[in-house]
This record gives C-alpha cells, sequence and structure tokens, in this order.
C-alpha cells in the first residue's frame, strides 16, 4: 500500500501572518512539520498557495506543489495536491495523510498511528484521538471533542463537552466518564478524498465550524485511533512562545 504525505500551508492567516515561515531556533515552521512527517512517510509533500513558502521548501531540497488560492480547507488542498503529485510522478497513491503545517513537533509514532488502520480494507477516513489528561478543561470550546463508537469509529464531534452527564455535577465530569479530544491529523483512501472534496458544506458542519461533520453528515465513516502522544499547534505567536518555553 502506498501512501503520500501532503502538508497544506498558507502564509495568509489571521491569527498569525507568515506562520509557516515562523523561526524555531533557526529553522522555519514548515521545515520542522516537514522533517518530522518524512521520518514515518516515504513520501512527503508541501502543498502551498504562496511563492514565499514554496521558495523556503525548495530551500532546504522539500518537495512542494502549488495549489489553488481559493481553497476553502486544507482537505479540499491536499485534494488538488494529491491528483497533481500523482499526476506529475506517474504513481498511483492508495492513502493520503494531511499533516498540520503548524505542528512542528509532531511525533512520527503519531502518524504511523494514523496509517495502521488502513489495514483494514474498510477503512475510508482515519483520525487520532487522546484522552484528556488530569487538569486538562474538557469544557474549552477550542478544544473538539469527539465521541467513539464501539466500533472505534467516530459518531460526533464538537467543541462541546459530549456527552451530557446526566446524573454528574460538571465539576465530576472528567472523572465519572472518558472524554476524548480529537487530534487535527487525517487520512483517506484517495477515492474518498476526491470525494470529499466535491462536497458542499453542511449544517452540522457550518454550526460547530468543524469540517468532519461534513463528512459525517454525508454517510463517511471516520475510524478513530487513540494516541498516547501529545501534540502543540500553533495558532498564534504568544501559543509559539509557549511552545518553544515546553521544548527548548
Amino acid at each position: 500500500m502506498s501512501f503520500l504525505g501532503i502538508i497544506p500551508a498558507r502564509y495568509a492567516s489571521s491569527r498569525f501572518p507568515g506562520k509557516p515561515l515562523a523561526d524555531i531556533h533557526g529553522k522555519p515552521m514548515i521545515r520542522r512539520v516537514y522533517e518530522q512527517a518524512v521520518k514515518a512517510l516515504p513520501l512527503v509533500y508541501v502543498a502551498t498557495d504562496d511563492a514565499r513558502i514554496a521558495e523556503c521548501v525548495e530551500g532546504f531540497d522539500g518537495n512542494v506543489i502549488m495549489t489553488s488560492a481559493t481553497h476553502r480547507s486544507g482537505t479540499d488542498r491536499c485534494a488538488e495536491a494529491a491528483a497533481k503529485i500523482q499526476l506529475d510522478r506517474n504513481i498511483q497513491v492508495n492513502v493520503v495523510v494531511n499533516i498540520q503545517g503548524d505542528e512542528p513537533f509532531i511525533d512520527p509514532l503519531q502518524i504511523n498511528e494514523l496509517i495502521r488502520c488502513f489495514s483494514s480494507p474498510d477503512v475510508q477516513i482515519a483520525t487520532l484521538v487522546k484522552r484528556f489528561g488530569n487538569g486538562e478543561d474538557i469544557f474549552s470550546p477550542n478544544t473538539p471533542k469527539v465521541v467513539v463508537g464501539i466500533n472505534r469509529e467516530a459518531l460526533y464531534f464538537s467543541r462541546s463537552a459530549i456527552p451530557f452527564l446526566r446524573d454528574a455535577d460538571r465539576q465530576e465530569w472528567a472523572v465519572k466518564h472518558t472524554f476524548y479530544k480529537h487530534i487535527g491529523l487525517y487520512a483517506y483512501r484517495s477515492d474518498i478524498l476526491r470525494a470529499l472534496s466535491q462536497l458542499s458544506p453542511s449544517p452540522l458542519e457550518m454550526a460547530e465550524s468543524l469540517e468532519q461533520l461534513r463528512w459525517l453528515e454525508n454517510g463517511y465513516r471516520i475510524k478513530v485511533a487513540e494516541t498516547e502522544h501529545e501534540t502543540h499547534a500553533v495558532d498564534t505567536p504568544e501559543d509559539l512562545v509557549r511552545l518553544l518555553s515546553l521544548r527548548y
């Protein structure tokens, strides 16, 4: 089975413009993501619409492909990039892995955990979850939560704490039930990725501002693998300062 890693990267971020090029101890963020990804995948590309990011990737001899500036999501950018890469290299890819470009210290083991889901031929899409740890805020709307079925497929994603524990005080929820937070790493079979890119925004997606709800609403199944490895996304310059204080 062949795997292709794609790192969508935009320059124009409202909260952190130029984020992929932010310096992290002598290396731009996008390079650190790329170098972690190639530890787990044989073929990795950065997909961008910005010449500055493309020039940066070419500067460290990474693979980069230019994509449209009109994409609504990283998934759509991945779909265009995957189609172009397969055509340009005359290869057939079975599974595309969407790696967030703002997680410079992503653990390659997380990617391995994700791609192992595709040992089953029935898996269409896969993602990761992690149990909330002691002291973590299950009620924060900035951390999407996931309800997982007994077949280890996602039932629903929400910014609210789900499920609602009717017979317990909110202060007791985290000890009365196992809550899962979503780790925003995805993998898709190539044909499924093409189909997802053709879907229109859905009511649940727009309500929660979570793209993966569009897929569930349209009947696609999302396999869930549980990881023990933490992830650290950088959304703002302040996030980067906090992350560097933890890592260095």
